[in-house]
Formats: C-alpha cells, structure tokens, sequence
C-alpha cells in the first residue's frame, strides 16, 4: 500500500541517498540463478509473471555503479556499511558475468562500455580497500572489444553493435570516457574530436544520436537525449585540459538551456532504457562540478541542476512497505509496477547530489572523485528487444 512519505529523521542528500539505496535492494536484489555469492537487480517491481523480463544488461552495470557510489558515500561515517556495499559490488559483478552467459562481452559495444567503467571503479575501490582487484581480465576483454569498434568508418567513432551499421554517441562517449581513465588520452580525444565534428549539434550544443549507414548513404539520426550529454561531459572533464574544460563549461550551460522542466529540474524520458538517462547526466554533472579548472559559473550551473532534479525526485517518492519508490520524472505518480532503471536514475541522482555536499562540507568528507580508484589502470538511445530476450530464472 502506497503512504505519503515518512518525514522523520533528517533530510539530507546522505540520507536520501541511503534511503534510496535501500530501497532498491529491498524492491530488487536478488541472487543470479539463486546462486550464493551472487548478486543481480531483478528488471521490475512488482517481478512480472510468466517466463519473465529480458535481459537488461547495461541496467546492471549502472546498479554497480550505485553501490560503489554508496560505498564512497559511506566510507568515512560507516566503514561497516561501505565494506557490505563493495562486497555487493563483487557480487553483482560474479552474477553479471554468469547471467550473461559466463562472459563479460556481448553485441552491444555501449553496454560493453558501461560495464568496463564500472569495473574499473570497483577494481580501484578495492585497492584502496586493501584488496586485490578481480576484474583485470574482464577490463582487458572490454577494452579489446570497444577498441575493435574503434575504427575509420564514418570517420572514426565507436559502433553500437555487431552489425556494425551504426555509429553513435551512446557507445562512443562512454568509451571515449573509458579511454580516458585508463590513460589512453590519445584515444580518448580522437573520440571526442570525432563526437564533435559529427553529432554535436552547433544550434543546440548538444550531441545528436547517432549515423546509421542505409541504402541511400549515411543518415543523421537528430534525437537528442540527456544521457548522451553525461559521458561526453565525463570524457571531457577526464581531459582535463584548457580545451576540453570550455566544452565541458559549453556543454553544461547547453544542458541547462535545453534538457530542463520549467522548475529548473532535468528532463526524463519515460520508463523502460529511457528511466536510467537522466540519472546517468547527474552523475557526470556532480563529476563535473568537483572538476578543477572548470568556470566557478559552470561548476555552480552543474551543482544546481542536480540538486534541483534531487528535489524534485524526492518531492515525488512515496512509501510501500517500508521502501521508498520514486517517480519516474518530476511530477509523475511513483506508484509500482516500477522499472529498476528508473529506481537507480533516483539512486544515481540522489548519490550525485550527496557527493557535492561531502565535497562542501570539507575535502576530508569527500571521496577522491565519483571515479576512485582507476589506477589499475593504471545507455542507448534506443530499447533493445532486438537484442534477444533472455528469460530470468
């Protein structure tokens, strides 16, 4: 039964992200084949009947993403909790790899993508725990893939999968950012400078979708959607650099002109792929605003265009059964059947809202970055039917 909200306790970005975060593990969790030792994000709640949901593979990737995030939330105040949430990460990565049939790759190069930045952070975070990373091969599997559909067709970028028919912002940017962490800076901008002179659109300042190859030739597909803007905007801030600090402070003010409700809030895109997109921007916004050398008016834009969407997220949540559901865009009904994807875009926009505040409240109380611990190192745009349905167990 849905209740208005509980409004006991504190309300600070720590605490709706911890509220969030529970509530995705009490409304998602669940075990890979009911194995032990495992760990996956069932795709809804209520769990629909039948032989069950696809298979959604990049959503899982940005579940680990979430409780490492919970992990450097809770590092300094709850040393307990933040060792629980990276071993849930270990977990979850074991249970993607075995659901997705005992392999880290599969068609979709942007999946593959999300999937290699997340075990990059988990292979870092527990290093700076004191562990040993686990995933060095995957990370070399991933990376093999995304540099195979690197190649001089339409120019250069990355394709989105095998057919090999499509070059797009959704695989190119994260990759793009992928590179860039693992100290390919070389590749990493030839992405972004391939990004700009094909899908960045001067009237907006947005990136556009994609070029798909056809009969006729090449095709510009214009749609614009907020997570498109993320990942450029983390391989930019990633750089580093003079030039590409500009484009980050370009791409933000872009952002902010472009991609908000009137109350100031970001857009969303609906349920299904489209309910992770916009938590995916707020995460590299929060990236961006702790960035050095970005404009103090850039890093204050960044910083109020994720608390505004936090807020507005929050307003909306609802309470069932002690967990919190949260709506899919500013304004809507939070009420289930929900998707996972857009519980983790409320858990990934409160959690970017959270870093910022550990960032103000003092260097001390501040991860080293939404990325830490990359030195081993050393979503699409569109819905995927066409992937395969795999039937959960």
């Amino acid at each position: 039964m849905l209740t208005p909200p509980d409004s006991a306790g504190p309300d600070t970005p720590a605490s709706r992200a911890q509220a969030a975060a529970e509530s995705v593990e009490a409304l998602f969790a669940a075990r890979a084949f009911g194995l032990p030792g495992t760990r996956l994000g069932r795709i809804a709640f209520p769990r629909p009947g039948g032989r069950g949901p696809a298979w959604h593979y990049w959503w899982q990737a940005h579940y680990l993403d979430a409780l490492l995030d919970g992990h450097l939330r809770l590092r300094t105040r709850d040393p307990a909790g933040a060792d629980a949430a990276l071993r849930c990460a270990v977990r979850l990565a074991r249970g993607i790899r075995l659901r997705n049939g005992v392999r880290w790759t599969n068609s979709y190069f942007d999946d593959m993508a999300w999937l290699a930045l997340a075990l990059q952070r988990l292979d870092g975070c527990l290093i700076d725990s004191g562990r040993r990373p686990r995933h060095g091969r995957a990370r070399a599997a991933l990376g093999a893939a995304l540099r195979s559909a690197a190649t001089p067709e339409f120019g250069g970028g990355v394709y989105w999968n095998t057919r090999r028919d499509f070059k797009n912002t959704p695989a190119t940017a994260p990759a793009a950012l992928f590179f860039a962490r693992s100290g390919d800076r070389e590749r990493a901008a030839e992405l972004l400078a391939w990004l700009r002179r094909r899908l960045w659109d001067a009237e907006s300042g947005l990136y556009l979708d994609g070029i798909q190859r056809t009969a006729e030739g090449e095709k510009l597909k214009r749609a614009v959607y907020t997570y498109n803007q993320g990942p450029v905007l983390g391989a930019l801030t990633s750089l580093g650099d003079g030039h590409n600090l500009r484009q980050a402070e370009s791409l933000i003010a872009a952002a902010q002109a472009r991609l908000t409700t009137p109350e100031g809030s970001l857009r969303t895109h609906g349920s299904g792929d489209g309910g992770l997109f916009t938590g995916i921007l707020a995460r590299y916004l929060a990236e961006a605003a702790l960035a050095p050398g970005l404009a103090p008016h850039a890093a204050g834009t960044a910083r109020s265009l994720v608390e505004a969407t936090a807020a507005a997220l929050w307003e909306g949540h609802r309470s069932f059964g002690g967990a919190r559901i949260f709506p899919s865009a500013p304004g809507a009904a939070a009420a289930p059947p929900v998707d996972l994807s857009t519980q983790l875009q409320a858990l990934l926009v409160f959690e970017a809202e959270a870093r910022i505040d550990r960032h103000q409240a003092g260097p001390a109380l501040s991860s080293r970055g939404s990325h830490a611990g990359t030195r081993p190192e050393i979503i699409t745009s569109h819905e995927r039917d066409e992937k395969g349905v795999i039937s959960d167990t």
